[in-house]
């Protein structure tokens, strides 16, 4: 059975740095991933995903140059690593599973997913 557990969320200033984590069982290495997000009163929104090997990856505009996804297959564990944080990235932050070992933005693509993480970013 495959699992995603998020972890890493919480209360940010402006500014500041965060690394989320997914651990990830029951998944083939080669399964491409991804993180998504949900502000309050707005739909999915992708942010970042990689290949299986992490020789690709691919991120929404908004988060280009801040955002860094990576990955650890002997560990089993996706990360997203986010800086310079601004209040418009506070959202439910979810990792998933790419039924496809491509990078690929649509939502529909992804068939596992982690129950979320919040991260909350003060001005």
């Amino acid at each position: 059975q495959v699992q995603l557990v998020e972890s890493g969320g919480g209360l940010v200033q402006a500014g500041g740095p965060r690394r989320l984590s997914c651990a990830v069982s029951g998944l083939i290495s080669t399964s491409g991933l991804g993180w998504f997000r949900q502000a309050p009163g707005k739909g999915r929104e992708f942010v970042a995903a990689t290949t299986w090997d992490g020789g690709t990856t691919d991120y929404v505009d908004s988060v280009k140059g801040r955002f860094t996804i990576s990955r650890d297959n002997a560990k089993s564990t996706v990360y997203l690593q986010m800086n310079s944080l601004k209040p418009e990235d506070t959202a439910v932050y979810y990792c998933a599973r790419n039924k496809y070992p491509i990078p690929d933005r649509l939502a529909g693509d992804y068939d596992y997913w982690g129950q979320g993480t919040q991260v909350t970013v003060s001005s």
